[in-house]
């Protein structure tokens, strides 16, 4: 079958299919699997040549694996054991880095072929565009083809926005799916968007050795996660001579050449670097779709709107993914590609958005789950606070993480966990027993009654607990 040898007919000719997913991402990759599970016959199209999409091929898993490169090359998780100048590697180049996240690369995509595969599902390598809400036309340069379905999942996710102020070069001048190819680390980085991707970058290169000036136009950075937290992200930024300019915004960019790059505000500053990342939001991929066959539309930033089933205004059609907006996580898309497919075929599955986790990975990581302070406090829902901090934990000192902190919200009268706010190493992992005890809706007693193992980081939740609790027992 062609779709299965990924190849396309010198000429035009139908095929049926059950469910046509767009796109081999995170959303996609799911929606496909699980309309395969379900007895369905299920097509993919992946623009690219390999499938995985933006998050196996330019953001989530090269990012990530450059962290963990960094994190190891650069010595920064034994430093506060060994001192400050511990390194496992003097010199870092990019070259070192981008080593490990092609290899990196390289296994997920055969990892995400072979789970199509093993389903069942069709992977068609081609550019779609609706003819009507049920034909895909789909192109490649060996040839055309047009799919038919009752279902449409679209989830051809979201590529880094662009702005007439910033001319990108791939050199000098880059986005975010770019960065890696830089010749070399900088010695000033100039980050233009305080969102995650922005930040998430700023702290690899902090820890690099270069400097780096972070431009937000915002007063705080990811204004979507608890204050707290993030304040203490903004002092380790500080801490390793990242220089944060809020409240401020990019009015002109221009390349130097062998001067580098210059960034204007419009506040007439003047900041001045080797290289300029501009990281502010991303597009959603629509532009090829000729969504308006199909009786759909976009927003200004290529996003589709979406109802609880993840169903557009289209009945048959649906959406999932960084196409449809924030929260544009990987983990997110996964579930609501599958929540869409599922929706799509009739099949009934529970899933709780308000318990969802975020993982931030900056150095240190921020992960949290449920609701901050400041949406409580707007909600007048009464609480209470219990934190601890790493260097109070045995395993704290072990590790040498003095700074780590995990806070969990409560209810003041019933004692359930609303919230779970953790900073530090391991935050992204930690998470998911406060998770868990969110989504049982457990109460803070359940973390004292509970025993830990010894010495852990998971006996912060223990200690959290107390420390919540005995501010209650002084009312």
């Amino acid at each position: 079958m062609w779709g299965r040898r990924e190849r396309l007919p010198h000429q035009a000719f139908m095929q049926k299919f059950d469910i046509i997913v767009i796109g081999s991402g995170p959303a996609g990759q799911r929606a496909a699997i699980q309309g395969a599970k379900c007895g369905r016959r299920v097509a993919v199209i992946e623009q690219r040549e390999i499938v995985g999409g933006a998050c196996v091929n330019t953001g989530t898993i090269p990012s990530k694996t450059m962290r963990e490169a960094v994190m190891h090359l650069s010595g920064f998780q034994y430093q506060g054991i060994y001192g400050t100048n511990y390194h496992v590697k003097e010199k870092i180049t990019m070259a070192d880095l981008g080593f490990r996240v092609n290899q990196v690369i390289k296994t997920e995509v055969d990892v995400t072929k072979a789970q199509l595969t093993r389903n069942g599902v069709e992977v068609i390598m081609g550019r779609a565009s609706f003819l009507d809400a049920t034909h895909v036309r789909v192109e490649n340069s060996r040839g055309i083809a047009e799919l038919e379905a009752p279902t449409v999942i679209i989830a051809t996710g979201a590529k880094p926005a662009s702005s007439a102020t910033v001319p990108l070069n791939g050199r000098t001048i880059v986005n975010s799916d770019q960065i890696l190819e830089i010749a070399e680390i900088p010695k000033t980085l100039i980050v233009v968007g305080g969102g995650v991707i922005g930040v998430e970058y700023t702290c690899m290169f902090a820890i690099l050795g270069s400097r780096v000036i972070l431009v937000e136009k915002r007063p705080r950075l990811l204004e979507f996660a608890d204050a707290e937290m993030v304040e203490a992200l903004s002092y380790n930024l500080r801490d390793n001579r990242v220089t944060m300019r809020l409240n401020e915004e990019v009015a002109a960019v221009e390349d130097k050449g062998k001067d580098g790059v210059v960034a204007r505000m419009k506040s007439n500053k003047i900041i001045s670097g080797d290289v300029l990342l501009y990281a502010v939001g991303r597009q959603g991929n629509v532009d090829e779709l000729n969504l308006a066959a199909a009786g759909l539309d976009a927003d200004s930033r290529g996003r589709i709107a979406v109802d609880a089933e993840y169903r557009t205004k289209v009945p048959n059609i649906f959406a999932a993914g960084d196409i449809i907006g924030f929260p544009s996580l990987a983990s997110v898309s996964m579930e609501q590609g599958r929540l869409a497919a599922a929706n799509a075929v009739g099949l009934k599955i529970h899933s709780n958005p308000a318990t969802y986790p975020y993982g931030i990975y900056t150095i240190p990581e921020i992960s949290f789950t449920g609701q901050t302070e400041e949406q409580l406090t707007e909600a007048d829902v009464p609480y209470e606070v219990g934190v601890a901090y790493y260097r109070d934990t045995a395993r704290g000192q072990i590790r040498g993480d003095t700074s780590g902190r995990l806070k969990l919200i409560f209810h003041r009268e019933t004692r359930e966990v609303l919230g779970v706010h953790i900073i530090g190493e391991g935050a992204t992992e930690l998470l998911h027993i406060g998770q868990a005890v969110m989504i049982l809706k457990g109460t803070i007693d359940y973390f004292v009654e509970t025993v830990f193992n010894y010495p852990t980081l998971a006996e912060c939740y223990k200690v959290a607990a107390f420390n919540g609790i005995n501010k209650l027992m002084r009312f």
